[in-house]
């Protein structure tokens, strides 16, 4: 969606557009508005298949999101991850990743232990 509206703000529009329009305008407004947006998609959508009917056969694929950098990036990195060396770079990130949980894992063993050795301590020394 283009426009960040909510429900709150719909209301509000719609009480402004009544205040300005009145009562008996207004679905006439609506419906003018709305025949407005549909010839608009339409000529969107016939400019959209024009396009691509002079880009030719070779561009059957294309898709109009492609020309949003982060789709385009994404969609280059997909296709050419190998020649990036990006699995070595995510096979050393799970590598890291792995030896950091292990290393986690010993600190919670020894603090534990080491807590357990210190209320033993504690105890034998109140007997």
């Amino acid at each position: 969606m283009i426009f960040d509206v909510g429900p709150l703000e719909v209301v509000a529009l719609a009480a402004v557009a009544v205040f300005v329009f009145g009562p008996d305008k207004l679905p006439r407004m609506i419906t003018e508005t709305m025949g407005f947006v549909r010839r608009v998609r339409e000529f969107s959508d016939s400019t959209k298949q024009e396009i691509q009917k002079e880009l030719g056969p070779e561009f059957e694929e294309f898709d109009f999101q492609d020309l949003n950098p982060k789709t385009f990036v994404r969609k280059q990195l997909a296709a050419h991850a190998d020649d990036f060396g990006l699995k070595e770079i995510q096979d050393l990130r799970s590598g890291v990743a792995k030896d950091t949980h292990e290393a986690a894992a010993t600190i919670r063993a020894t603090h534990t232990h080491a807590l357990d050795k210190a209320e033993l301590g504690a105890a034998a020394g109140k007997e």
